[in-house]
């Protein structure tokens, strides 16, 4: 299993880092609601799990995803887009149209 991300996420990342500086991590839970979309975090506030896996960057940025998800989920490769809307509620592409 892999992670990419579309030029348009790469985008989305690069404006995030300026506004929040590089020390950045992205989170893929697979639970409900906002848990279902990456989340972006700063790295600092963000306590990465036993249970948690690295796929790899984007942009730069460690992207994890849950133990659970990544079983699930073992035999695909994950592309991160972006598109115009609210992102989740405690996600740092909050309040910036896309996520």
């Amino acid at each position: 299993m892999k992670v990419t991300a579309t030029p348009s996420a790469l985008k989305l990342i690069e404006d995030l880092k300026k506004n929040h500086g590089n020390e950045l991590l992205f989170h893929q839970s697979g639970g409900c609601c906002d848990g279902s979309a990456p989340m972006c975090y700063p790295a600092k506030e963000y306590l990465v799990g036993d249970d948690d896996v690295l796929l790899g960057k984007i942009g730069d940025i460690p992207f994890y995803i849950s133990e659970t998800q990544h079983k699930a989920w073992k035999n695909t490769d994950l592309i991160i887009d972006c598109i115009e809307g609210m992102g989740g509620m405690f996600s740092l592409d909050n309040g910036t149209g896309r996520r």
